[in-house]
Formats: structure tokens, C-alpha cells, sequence
């Protein structure tokens, strides 16, 4: 079976290491995904987090929001021990630590950065993240993506030629607005929203999240949609490699 389709790490190995590490995702990378996806706030003294939510309570041993927090506190923080003890320790990275790793592993597959403005604005985090992106070299292919819609126009207005993804749970319409106005490449849709709703757009500009299950995999592949997103980069790859040799 010809598949195409890519698999993007969720937050890097989500699924079996403390997500949005350096080790998630250079875990991620040794078990051959062909993307990562990850997350980026503001802190209060404007340095460039990587983190899903905007507090820290979830992932780490610490309490509040990123926003009221400078670099030197987030880095007290243990980002490893509520996923697991034999991670204690793991610190939060910055996306300039994220990108480091990525340029040492020459990784030239996708980067998928989301702009997590959809809860707090966090005013000048495009322009920061496209002035740092436009001041170094890198082998891979960044996808910048957003919930908010707003971020996403702002970044085209930087700079037309970036590729960019709109995440949406239902709020498709607005996405195939976006696109019609050229402000975007791409969707990221819900798997749950997609998989009733299949024909919203052609394979080649659909990314899913969070595909975790076997069904939902293979009903990817299936469909040899662009992409997925998934928190078992490991698995997805078995799958996509039995399915492409016609194993059972």
C-alpha cells in the first residue's frame, strides 16, 4: 500500500516520556517520526517557553501561570517527576533549546510550532518567534499553527511564504475562510471532528490530532492524509511500515 503520510510527534513522545522535553523529543526522533509538534508561550520576562498549558501546575512540580514567571523560576522547575520518577529533574526548555537539539541531530523532517495565544494573547510572541527563526539556519521544515486565528494572520502579514495550519476542534468554517484568504496552507483538525466529517478537504491539507489509536491510524494511512499528529510516534511508525508491506 502507498502511504504517504507523515507522522508529527505530539509534544515529542508524549506517550512515553515527560511531553514537551528535550528528551521527548529526541526520543521521538531516534524512533523515526517524521515531524514534532510543540507548544510556545511567553514568559514574564519575554523568553520563549516550550509548554502545552499556560500554567505549570500539570507537567511540573510547580504552581502558576508562565506569564507571571521569569526564565530563571521555570528553570527551577522539574518537568519529569509527575510523568515519572526516572525523569526527575527534567527541566522546561526554551524554543531556542528545542531548535538547538533539532540542528545538532541535523533533523530535517517538519517543526511544528503552535503559537498558544488561544487562552492569553501574550502581544509581540509572532514577531519574537518570527525574528528568531529569521536569524539562524535550520535543516527542517517549520509549520507554524494556532487556535487563534489572529496569530496566524499576523504571521502571514510577516512574512506571506510561511506555512501555516489552523487548529480547530469545529470551528471549520473559519478555517476554510483562512485558507480562502491565502492566510493559511493547512488544517489541523480534531480526528473525532474529521472522522465525521470526511470530506472537508482534500488528504493533502489535512494534519489531525491527537491520533493515538490504531483505528484512528489506520484510517489515516488509509486515506494517505499529509499527516498526523500522534503522542506514539513509535507505534504510529510500526503501523504505517505493516500497512505499507501488507502485514496483517
Amino acid at each position: 500500500m502507498k502511504i504517504n503520510t507523515k507522522i508529527i510527534a505530539h509534544r515529542g513522545s508524549k506517550g512515553t516520556r515527560p511531553e514537551n522535553t528535550l528528551i521527548s523529543f529526541q526520543t521521538a526522533i531516534d524512533d523515526g517520526a517524521d515531524g514534532l509538534e510543540t507548544d510556545v508561550h511567553f514568559s514574564k520576562d519575554h523568553q520563549l517557553i516550550i509548554m502545552h498549558d499556560e500554567t505549570v501546575d500539570r507537567t511540573t512540580n510547580g504552581s502558576g501561570r508562565i506569564v507571571d514567571k521569569n526564565l530563571a523560576e521555570i528553570k527551577h522547575l522539574d518537568a519529569g517527576v509527575r510523568f515519572s520518577s526516572e525523569f526527575k529533574g527534567t527541566t522546561v526548555p526554551t524554543l531556542q533549546e528545542v531548535v538547538e537539539l533539532l540542528i545538532k541531530d541535523n533533523f530535517t523532517g517538519i517543526f511544528n510550532l503552535e503559537l498558544k495565544t488561544n487562552k492569553i494573547q501574550y502581544p509581540g510572541i509572532e514577531k519574537a518567534v518570527f525574528d528568531y527563526f529569521a536569524s539562524i539556519d535550520y535543516p527542517f521544515q517549520l509549520i507554524y499553527s494556532s487556535f487563534n486565528a489572529r496569530s496566524l494572520e499576523i504571521l502571514n502579514r510577516l512574512d506571506p511564504k510561511l506555512a501555516g495550519a489552523k487548529l480547530f476542534k469545529t470551528a471549520a468554517k473559519q478555517a476554510k475562510t483562512l485558507k480562502k484568504d491565502h492566510l493559511i496552507a493547512d488544517f489541523h483538525p480534531d480526528i473525532r471532528w474529521l472522522k465525521r466529517h470526511p470530506f472537508f478537504a482534500p488528504a493533502q491539507n489535512l494534519r489531525p490530532w491527537t491520533v493515538n489509536s490504531t483505528e484512528d491510524m489506520q484510517y489515516c494511512f488509509e486515506r494517505n492524509l499529509a499527516a498526523i499528529i500522534t503522542d506514539y510516534p513509535a507505534r504510529a511508525v510500526q503501523i504505517r511500515s505493516e500497512m505499507r508491506e501488507g502485514v496483517e
